[in-house]
């Protein structure tokens, strides 16, 4: 159905004329008609009944008025979607318990007049391409995986280094510790179900194990993180790396322990994406936000992988 027509229809039968409806749409009062007529056709019906008053609307251009007004709503509400600086500023982030979360979280605080949607995407490559299609506006990630640098129309900036915790059960030889220092956990069976092969939180870990000679397990199905919470708390042998944003709640009787990982402290660099000619309003006001509000990354004493993006 042409929006044009049936744009012209409600504003006949509005003015009740179609002189009116011609200088309110600024064509001709011909313009006007072939609309309408175009209209009729279309619906098999007429609209309208000429009188010396101007025009009526018929028992069918009645019934047809309400659904008129409702196609041109829709057609308002979905160019609005779409349009830059009238739809939502669109983020990804890999889980909504993650730091990245609270990033967010905390912006939406400081601007609440800005409208956000949140989606959550797998992997890096699917966060870039969504970018470049203009699909989302920017997204929380660990850049750069080795051999695979991002794509030159791609911006980025670290906003967190966020420190890892082990996580234990009460019975863990580490569960009383105030903190561990990372070479000490070579002698530990670290379990993380769940863990993707190609994804930068994948590369992430790879790094890791391979510079401190850790075992990190990530075998058998990944229920969530309330089995993977049961089994750490009813293990000893087991333990599992948290972010220290990472917001998880579990039973009091499972007796978790959160243990700081010091000598050095492996953090997770998060980082935001977006493409550089991203026109949309409110994504320098998010770039703003996050160098002023983030922590200052680079703290003495950390470790990241070699291949993450410089501060």
């Amino acid at each position: 159905m042409d929006l044009d027509t049936v744009r012209t229809f409600v504003a006949a039968a509005d003015a009740g004329q179609f002189q009116e409806a011609a200088a309110e749409l600024g064509v001709t009062q011909q313009a006007v008609s072939k609309r309408i007529a175009a209209l009729e056709r279309d619906l098999g019906v007429r609209l309208f009944t000429r009188t010396p008053r101007g025009a009526e609307l018929t028992i069918d251009g009645q019934a047809f008025l309400p659904h008129a007004r409702d196609v041109l709503r829709v057609a308002e509400r979905a160019v609005a979607s779409v349009r830059t600086g009238r739809r939502p500023l669109r983020v990804d982030m890999i889980a909504s318990r993650s730091a990245a979360s609270g990033l967010m979280r905390a912006f939406h605080r400081a601007h609440p007049e800005i409208d956000l949607d949140v989606v959550m995407l797998l992997d890096i490559e699917t966060a870039v391409a969504a970018i470049r299609s203009g699909a989302i506006d920017a997204s929380f990630r660990a850049v750069t995986m080795p051999g695979r640098p991002l794509p030159e129309d791609i911006k980025s900036t670290r906003v967190l280094d966020e420190p890892l915790h082990l996580l234990t059960g009460p019975a863990h030889a580490l569960a009383s510790a105030r903190s561990v220092p990372l070479p000490q956990l070579t002698a530990h069976r670290i379990w993380m179900p769940g863990i993707v092969p190609g994804t930068e939180w994948a590369a992430y870990y790879d790094a890791l194990v391979a510079e401190f000679t850790l075992t990190i397990e990530a075998t058998g199905p990944n229920f969530g993180s309330d089995a993977l919470l049961d089994t750490i708390a009813d293990t000893p042998t087991l333990a599992t790396f948290m972010g220290e944003q990472t917001r998880l709640v579990w039973p009091t009787t499972h007796g978790l322990r959160r243990i700081p990982i010091t000598t050095p402290t492996p953090v997770y660099p998060h980082s935001l994406l977006w493409h550089r000619d991203n026109p949309h309003p409110a994504l320098p006001t998010l770039r703003t936000h996050l160098a002023t509000t983030a922590p200052a990354p680079g703290t003495p004493g950390t470790w990241t992988p070699a291949w993450a993006t410089p501060r």
